[in-house]
């Protein structure tokens, strides 16, 4: 499984690189708008009310928008995640464990994918 792992390297880390782009960048902001700009009333509180929510997430862009913001953070997760384990001497479980977490990760993905396709 190992060997696999290796082999899919830099695939994982092209999700991964994009997963923290995402994160960093338009999570970061999404927080900052709905958590903090909305109740102080800096943006109007109907700026997400459900039709327009739903209209911008209905068009090609909005769905391929969702689905980075939904699938590649959690491969940044998984990563991260897979890290740590390493950090804390789990070289000999390696396989096992980066396995399970890419596994949820592509699990997670599917579900989001499917989740933007029924909008």
């Amino acid at each position: 499984m190992k060997q696999l792992l290796l082999k899919l390297e830099p695939i994982i880390w092209l999700l991964f690189g994009a997963g923290l782009s995402i994160g960093t960048m338009l999570l970061t902001g999404f927080v900052l708008v709905v958590g903090l700009a909305i109740p102080l009333g800096w943006v109007p509180a109907d700026a997400l009310d459900y039709e327009r929510a739903h209209a911008l997430g209905s068009n090609l862009i909005g769905r391929l928008f969702l689905l980075g913001l939904i699938a590649l953070p959690m491969w940044k997760g998984a990563h991260h995640l897979r890290s740590i384990s390493l950090d804390f001497g789990g070289e000999s479980r390696d396989g096992a464990v980066g396995s399970l977490l890419y596994l949820l990760a592509i699990v997670g993905s599917v579900a989001g994918i499917v989740a933007v396709v029924r909008i």
